[in-house]
C-alpha cells in the first residue's frame, strides 16, 4: 500500500489511522470511520480501490465535492469518475459505457440514484469491491445535515450482500454512529475513531469592538492566501464583503438568497484562487475540498461548539499552520435568542439554550482553549499548553488581583447573585442606564468604585474568578453570576489574589510551514500552478498543494530524481509537470546563485536511493495511461526489455495492471503460444529453439506475460 501511496498521491507516511483503516478494508470488512475534517478519510478508501479488481462505489452528497475529488484523482493518473444531476444524459450515457469497459476505477454517485430501478439494476451487473459512504452522518435523523435521500442507500446491503461497506464521517455522536450503522446494516463494523485535535490549527477569541478595523488588520497577513469569514446574517455578509473590496481585497459574498448561479460562481471563483475571501453564511463550507485555506473568522459567534468545529475544520486541511479567530460580543448573544425563542418544543429549546450557553463558556475561557473543545467531545488533552490558542500562547503577567476581585465579589452580592458579567461591570464602572437606575444600583455603595480598568478589563478578571470557583456562572438565556462558598471565604478573609493582567486582544503570527522557504520563488511557483491550474479548468490545489510548493521552494530539487523526493510527487505528476517546474526553479536558483539543499531520506518508497524503483514506478503508471510500451522506453531513456522487467516485477509483487491495449501481433501470439504448450514456460531458451529464433526474447517474455494475463 505504500508503493501504491507513493506512486499515485506522492507520499511517504499515512498520517494516523490512516494504515490501520486501509488494512482493515482490504481484509474485506465492514468499517466505520469517525476522523475530523482534514484527517484523510478520501484515502481511506481510495488506496484500497486501487488494490481491489474491481470497481470503487462512493456514494457523495455533494456535486462540488464529487468534482474536486474526480479532478483530484485524475491528476494523480486513477480513471474516476462521477455521476450526478449536473451531467448530460449523453454524458452519463458515456460514464455506463466507460464503466461496464472497466475503464473506470472509482465511481462517484449522488445518493438520489439508488431510488431509481434501472440504476439499481445497472449498478448491480457491475464488479463492485468496494462501496465508501462518505458523509455518512446524513443518513441519520439525529445528524446535525439529515439528507432523506441518504435512505435510498438502505439498498445497498441488499443490492451488494458480499461487498464491504466503508462508511465516513467527521460529526457523529454516539446515537449517531449507533444509527449510520444499523441504517446502513454495517455487519460487524470495526469502528475507528481519530482525535478531533487538530494541532496545526490556532484558536483566538477577539472582543468584538472597532470589530471591521480589527477583521482589516487580521486579513492584512492573509492577503494572498485563501480566507473565509462566517456572518450571522445575509445582509451582513453582503455588508462585509462589499467593505472588504472597498479596501483592495479580492472578496465575494455567498448566502443561500443568492441564485443558485451566484452561488456556483462564488463557490468556483474561491476554489480557483481567482478570490481571496468568501465572506458567508454557514450556508457556505458543505463540500468545500479546499486544502489551503489559511485564515477561518466568525464574525459572530456560532450557536453551537458543534458547529464551530465543523466550520474551522476547513482551514488548513493540508495540514499547514492556519488561524480561526472568534469575535466574541455578549451583545451578539441577542441574536440567537430570537431564533431559539422561535422553538415551541421545551426540551429542544432548552437544549439549544445550553448549546449557546456552552459556546459563550468557550469564548469567555481563561484556560486553555483546545482542551475545552476536545473535552466537549469527548477527548482528554493531557497538555497544560497546547501551544497553539491565544491563551496558551499569551505571556501572562500576574498582578495582585485581591482589592478588585473583593470589589466585583461585593457587587455581586449587593445585587443578589441575578445579574451577569456586563451588568456587574457597568456597575463598579459607574455607569448610569436606565436598567440600573430601576433597580436602584446606582445607590449601592459599590457603584462607581472601579474606575482604574475598563468594562473588558472587568469582564476578563470575572472570567477569572469564574475559573477559580470563586463565582459561578449558571447557564440559560440569562447566564448571571452567583458567589460561591470559596468567594466567600475568600472575602472574609486575608488571602491575597495574583491573576494574569487583562490584555488586549493579541493574534499571535503563526508560522506558515515547517519549512524556512524561499517566499520569492514559492510566490513564481504558485502563479505557474495558477496557470497550468487556468488551463485544465482545474483548482489549482489539484495540480500541487501548498506543502509540495512550500518543500520545492526549500529544497530547490535540480533534476528529476531530487523533484520525485517532493512530497505529493507521484508517477504521473513527476511525468506531466516535473519539466514545467523544474525549469522555474533551476532559472530561480541560477539567477540568485541558490544552492539546492539534499532531500533527506524518508523511511518508505523513496527513489533516490533506488532509480529501480523510480522508473518500475513510472512505467506503472504509464501502463494505467494506456501509453504504448516503445514510448514508455522512449520517455525513460530505457529498451524494451527493461521495461518488460518492469511489467514482471510489477506482476509478481501481485498488483493488477491492465495490459488489453497492447498492440501485440496475433500471430505471434499464437505461435509463442504453441511453443509455449510444447517446452514449457519455466526457462525462455527451450521456447526460443523450438521457433528456430523466429522472435526475440523480448518477444517471447512479452507473450508470455500477456498469455498468463488473459488466462487469469
Amino acid at each position: 500500500m505504500k508503493t501504491l501511496l507513493k506512486q499515485y498521491f506522492g507520499y511517504d507516511q499515512f498520517r494516523p489511522l490512516q494504515e490501520e483503516i486501509i488494512q482493515n478494508v482490504i481484509e474485506k470488512n465492514d468499517t466505520f470511520v469517525l476522523m475530523p475534517t482534514g484527517g484523510g478519510k478520501s484515502l481511506c478508501y481510495q488506496l484500497p480501490a486501487l488494490k481491489f479488481k474491481g470497481i470503487t462505489l462512493v456514494v457523495s452528497p455533494l456535486i462540488a465535492l464529487m468534482k474536486d475529488q474526480v479532478d483530484a484523482l485524475q491528476s494523480c493518473g486513477i480513471r474516476a469518475e462521477f455521476i450526478n444531476s449536473s451531467l448530460s444524459a449523453g454524458e452519463i450515457q458515456k460514464i455506463y459505457e466507460e464503466t461496464e469497459g472497466g475503464e473506470i476505477k472509482i465511481l462517484y454517485i449522488a445518493p438520489e440514484r439508488f431510488a431509481l430501478k434501472s440504476f439499481q439494476a445497472w449498478v448491480q451487473s457491475l464488479p463492485v469491491s468496494l462501496i465508501a459512504v462518505d458523509e455518512a452522518h446524513c443518513i441519520s435523523e439525529w445528524g446535525h445535515d439529515f439528507r432523506p435521500e441518504y435512505r435510498n442507500l438502505r439498498y445497498l446491503r441488499k443490492l451488494f450482500p458480499k461487498v464491504p461497506l466503508i462508511a465516513l464521517t467527521a460529526t457523529a455522536t454516539d446515537k449517531v454512529r449507533e444509527d449510520i450503522i444499523n441504517q446502513l446494516e454495517l455487519q460487524e463494523a470495526k469502528i475507528f475513531i481519530s482525535s478531533f485535535n487538530r494541532e496545526n490549527l490556532h484558536l483566538s477569541v477577539v472582543e468584538k469592538k472597532n470589530a471591521f478595523p480589527k477583521l482589516l488588520d487580521i486579513l492584512d497577513k492573509y492577503r494572498d492566501e485563501s480566507s473565509i469569514i462566517y456572518c450571522f446574517s445575509r445582509k451582513e455578509t453582503e455588508k462585509i464583503a462589499e467593505k472588504l473590496i472597498g479596501n483592495g481585497f479580492k472578496a465575494c459574498a455567498y448566502h443561500a438568497g443568492l441564485s443558485k448561479e451566484k452561488r456556483k460562481k462564488a463557490q468556483d471563483s474561491f476554489i480557483k484562487d481567482k478570490v481571496n475571501v468568501i465572506v458567508g453564511t454557514i450556508a457556505f463550507g458543505m463540500g468545500i475540498n479546499k486544502p489551503d485555506v489559511r485564515l477561518v473568522v466568525h464574525y459572530t459567534y456560532p450557536k453551537t461548539l458543534e458547529g464551530y468545529y465543523q466550520e474551522i475544520g476547513r482551514a488548513g486541511r493540508d495540514g499547514l499552520p492556519s488561524d480561526c479567530v472568534m469575535f466574541y460580543t455578549y451583545a451578539d448573544t441577542r441574536k440567537h435568542e430570537f431564533f431559539i425563542n422561535q422553538i415551541y418544543d421545551q426540551e429542544l429549546k432548552g437544549r439549544a439554550e445550553e448549546k449557546l450557553g456552552e459556546m459563550m463558556t468557550y469564548g469567555e475561557l481563561t484556560t486553555c482553549r483546545k482542551k475545552y473543545v476536545l473535552r466537549y467531545f469527548g477527548e482528554n488533552f493531557e497538555k497544560d499548553n497546547c501551544g497553539s490558542c491565544d491563551i496558551c500562547l499569551t505571556d501572562k503577567i500576574m498582578f495582585d488581583a485581591t482589592v478588585v476581585s473583593q470589589k466585583i465579589l461585593s457587587a455581586v452580592i449587593r445585587t443578589e447573585n441575578k445579574f451577569g458579567k456586563g451588568y456587574i461591570a457597568q456597575v463598579l464602572r459607574g455607569k448610569k442606564n436606565q436598567k440600573i437606575s430601576a433597580n436602584g444600583h446606582d445607590r449601592l455603595s459599590v457603584f462607581g468604585i472601579v474606575r482604574d480598568f475598563s468594562e473588558n478589563e472587568l469582564g476578563q478578571i470575572i472570567n477569572h474568578l469564574v475559573g477559580l470557583e470563586y463565582l459561578r456562572k449558571d447557564i440559560g438565556k440569562y447566564p448571571t453570576l452567583g458567589i460561591t462558598r470559596k468567594g466567600v471565604d475568600f472575602l472574609k478573609g486575608s488571602e491575597l489574589l495574583e491573576i494574569p493582567k487583562p490584555q488586549a486582544d493579541i493574534i499571535k503570527e503563526i508560522k506558515t510551514g515547517k519549512f524556512d522557504y524561499n517566499t520569492e520563488l514559492f510566490e513564481k511557483l504558485r502563479e505557474l500552478r495558477k496557470s497550468l491550474a487556468e488551463k485544465a479548468n482545474v483548482p489549482p490545489f489539484v495540480i500541487f498543494g501548498d506543502q509540495s510548493l512550500q518543500e520545492m521552494a526549500y529544497y530547490l530539487p535540480q533534476n528529476r530524481e531530487a523533484f520525485a523526493r517532493i512530497g505529493g510527487v507521484g508517477v504521473k505528476k513527476l511525468e506531466d509537470l516535473s519539466e514545467i517546474f523544474l525549469g522555474t526553479i533551476v532559472d530561480f536558483t541560477t539567477k540568485e546563485n541558490l544552492a539546492p539543499i539534499e532531500i533527506p531520506d524518508k523511511p518508505s518508497m523513496r527513489t533516490t536511493k533506488n532509480p529501480k524503483v523510480e522508473t518500475a514506478l513510472i512505467t506503472q503508471g504509464l501502463i494505467a495511461q494506456k501509453i504504448p510500451l516503445a514510448k514508455i522506453a522512449e520517455k525513460q531513456g530505457l529498451k524494451i526489455g527493461t521495461i518488460i522487467n518492469h511489467i514482471t516485477q510489477i506482476i509478481d509483487r501481485g498488483e493488477e495492471l491492465d495490459l488489453s491495449y497492447i498492440d501485440f501481433p496475433p500471430e505471434k501470439i499464437t505461435e509463442i503460444a504453441s511453443a509455449f504448450e510444447e517446452c514449457g514456460n519455466e526457462r525462455l531458451r527451450p521456447i526460443f529453439d523450438c521457433l528456430d529464433g523466429k522472435y526475440s526474447y523480448d518477444d517471447i517474455r512479452m507473450a508470455v506475460i500477456l498469455i498468463k494475463n488473459r488466462e487469469k
